[in-house]
């Protein structure tokens, strides 16, 4: 089971093999959402233009989302 972690005060997700504690997958910055999709969680990331862009795409059934401030 992966750990995705949106840190809504610095703007940032980190994507963990596992829990918090092992390596850490990818690292997003300038993520101002993570969409709830069907069947899975979407990473937003804002561009140099502002313009919002899906950059990752994780199924829900494995990925536990904690949302820190």
């Amino acid at each position: 089971m992966q750990t995705l972690v949106f840190n809504t005060s610095t703007k940032s997700v980190k994507l963990y093999e596992g829990n918090e504690s092992s390596p850490i997958l990818y690292t997003f910055e300038n993520v101002p959402t993570v969409k709830f999709e069907e069947g899975y969680y979407q990473v937003m990331q804002r561009d140099a233009l502002e313009k919002q862009l899906p950059v990752l795409r994780v199924p829900i059934a494995n990925t536990n989302m904690f949302i820190k401030e």
